[in-house]
């Protein structure tokens, strides 16, 4: 989902500097109503633990350019699971801030492209979890169907962000058209793989929940425990 150096230039990244301005804004709300809920320890742990997944992700796992731009396996349904949304927000933030900072500097003028895509396809993801998952269900018993949804909003989130970001730097050229083609199409293959990596983590949810508590400092409230 990394958008490629010089994809989106000159003024029109002007644009890119307002989103992440709001994304920013629409995560220090989740942030401060998490902080209040759970208190600010708590947010702090799980917002590291996720950082560090979300830049295991990033910096160790498989990557590869494609088209505009380049396929990962991020885990964002994995870690909002987790850690919930604001955490999951946060992690993705701070993870992709790292990686630009120390091992990818040349990503940082795209960092407003990418955080943008990121925060906000996270927030369209909770928007849907609402649809996809009834309140009185916890999230380790959701199903592989509800799981297969849940990533597909979340990889299509990713891509329709990312051909905004193309078509809106370089046009509809037959070129550009193509590699976002590309680019969504060897991006949403990843939705063949997130679902598996979230039931196995929940499926370990499950297990450790029949002998202890899932604990809220560490875990989001909702992990084993249904919202009412």
């Amino acid at each position: 989902m990394h958008i490629e150096a010089g994809v989106v230039d000159g003024a029109k990244m002007l644009l890119s500097y307002g989103t992440a301005a709001a994304v920013f804004g629409a995560t220090a709300k989740v942030a401060f109503d998490n902080m209040k809920e759970n208190g600010i320890t708590s947010l702090l742990l799980k917002s590291i633990i996720a950082t560090i997944v979300v830049f295991f992700c990033f910096e160790v796992l498989p990557h590869y350019p494609i088209g505009v731009s380049e396929v990962h396996l991020i885990l964002g349904t994995t870690i909002f699971l987790v850690f919930g949304l604001a955490p999951a927000a946060i992690g993705l933030a701070l993870g992709l801030a790292i990686q630009g900072l120390f091992f990818a500097q040349f990503d940082l003028p795209q960092y407003g492209i990418n955080v943008t895509t990121l925060l906000a396809s996270m927030l369209i993801l909770d928007m849907a979890m609402k649809k996809i998952v009834p309140a009185k269900t916890a999230y380790k018993d959701i199903t592989y169907s509800q799981m297969l949804k849940m990533s597909i909003v979340w990889e299509g989130a990713v891509v329709s962000w990312v051909a905004f970001w193309a078509f809106y730097g370089q046009g509809f050229s037959l070129t550009n058209v193509e590699n976002v083609v590309t680019f969504g199409g060897a991006y949403m293959a990843v939705v063949l793989i997130e679902p598996l990596v979230d039931i196995a983590v929940l499926t370990a949810v499950k297990a450790f929940h029949k002998t202890n508590e899932c604990t809220t400092m560490m875990f989001d409230k909702r992990l084993c425990k249904a919202s009412i």
